[in-house]
């Protein structure tokens, strides 16, 4: 990812694809591009959660805090 955003959501009545929705809508008029690719603390996955929300792929990584959102443009080999 060349360019991603962190994006901090605590809103308890949101689920996680509406999260991701909010941020990619702030990240692609902030950057002009659309993300693909979204990764979250594994303690937001469900363990039955899909790996996608819309085109944005889902990832989890335990760099990133809980109830914050590393979302971007995933870079194409």
């Amino acid at each position: 990812m060349k360019t991603g955003m962190l994006w901090y959501d605590n809103d308890p009545k949101s689920d996680l694809p509406t999260k991701i929705a909010r941020a990619a809508a702030y990240y692609e008029r902030k950057y002009g591009n659309i993300p693909n690719i979204c990764f979250v603390h594994p303690s937001m996955l469900a363990p039955s959660s899909a790996t996608r929300s819309g085109k944005i792929e889902i990832r989890p990584s335990r760099q990133v805090l809980p109830n914050h959102l590393w979302i971007g443009a995933h870079e194409s080999a």
